[in-house]
């Protein structure tokens, strides 16, 4: 087995036994979070969600970043992976995944849109939102709490919770509402450069974190999700294989690899190498190449979409529709 596959299985099997006792009632979390409506919730078996390891706040989200020009900024690698948001006539923004995978929510404002971008490295998930619920502005950060191996968010107004995957409120007072999808993409800091030489990239948070290391190595090696005991994919797909989820379809990233572009269900999705893995080498930067996927509707518009793992897309669509062009 490979060392870094074995070290990471003994963290995760140590951290199970730590966090086995914080399954299920909410009567469990009540101390902690005295402030969400419990009574109020879409979840029909709490045993779903559970400690993912750290506290409340344990994982600390960003609040107003600040950012640099792309031309001055050094540290970043081309091939490492980052979160590109063009919004309206403001520049376009980076957020690197060797922040966002330390902090996992960047509470930022992008052409007077407030939005959250948000990333969760046990699913590979990087959605943006906007923050606006009802004529209020939300902010927020990171429970410490999973479900299906996917971060629960919460809000800092309400206290409700909610499920970044999906961005929609499960626990509290505003279960049941949903954020609003921004079309944003993971690509190279090397590619975003090159199409953005004007544009702003995120820079390095203030916090003691080994900025550029993935704390997961091997995890997208592994034949088996963090904290996950859902059904596995179907059609003999692996759990942690990726797949460009638009909407409750699903595309095998090897196959729009493959086929290098792809046009089907009114979309256009591409292909091109140079992005490394962020979950792969303990460098981030010497991950595997997986490669930039980018998906546009027939006005050549970008389209929002998430690139995931394949037990995240049917564990929340397990009625969604499998692209296999077969």
């Amino acid at each position: 087995m490979h060392h870094s596959v074995s070290r990471i299985l003994g963290a995760i099997t140590l951290i199970l036994v730590l966090t086995a006792p914080l399954r299920a009632e909410p009567a469990l979390w009540k101390n902690e979070w005295p402030e969400t409506n419990f009574d109020l919730t879409s979840i029909n078996n709490w045993s779903e969600i559970m400690s993912g390891g750290p506290p409340k706040d344990g994982i600390p989200a960003i609040h107003d970043p600040k950012f640099k020009p792309a031309g001055s900024e050094a540290r970043i690698k081309d091939k490492e992976p980052v979160i590109t948001l063009e919004l309206g006539n403001a520049p376009a923004r980076a957020y690197p995944i060797r922040y966002l995978i330390w902090h996992e929510i960047v509470n930022d404002r992008v052409a007077g849109v407030p939005v959250a971008v948000t990333f969760c490295p046990l699913c590979n998930s990087g959605l943006s939102f906007d923050r606006r619920v009802d004529g209020r502005t939300l902010s927020f950060g990171v429970s410490g709490k999973l479900r299906h191996s996917d971060m629960v968010m919460y809000d800092r107004e309400t206290q409700s919770w909610w499920q970044q995957a999906i961005g929609e409120a499960i626990v509290g007072d505003l279960t049941g509402e949903e954020l609003r999808l921004l079309p944003s993409w993971m690509e190279s800091w090397g590619q975003f450069k090159a199409r953005n030489p004007d544009g702003l990239v995120m820079e390095q948070p203030n916090f003691r974190r080994n900025y550029g290391q993935n704390p997961y190595p091997g995890y997208d090696s592994l034949s088996k999700p963090f904290l996950y005991s859902g059904e596995r994919p179907p059609h003999g797909i692996e759990p942690l294989a990726r797949v460009v989820r638009v909407g409750p379809r699903a595309w095998p990233l090897a196959r729009i690899r493959d086929a290098g572009a792809l046009k089907e269900a009114g979309i256009r999705l591409s292909w091109q190498a140079g992005q490394a893995s962020a979950l792969d080498s303990a460098n981030m930067a010497r991950g595997r190449d997986v490669g930039t996927v980018r998906v546009r509707d027939a006005q050549g518009r970008d389209v929002p979409h998430d690139m995931m793992f394949a037990f995240a897309f049917h564990a929340f669509w397990p009625e969604g529709r499998w692209m296999l062009g077969r």
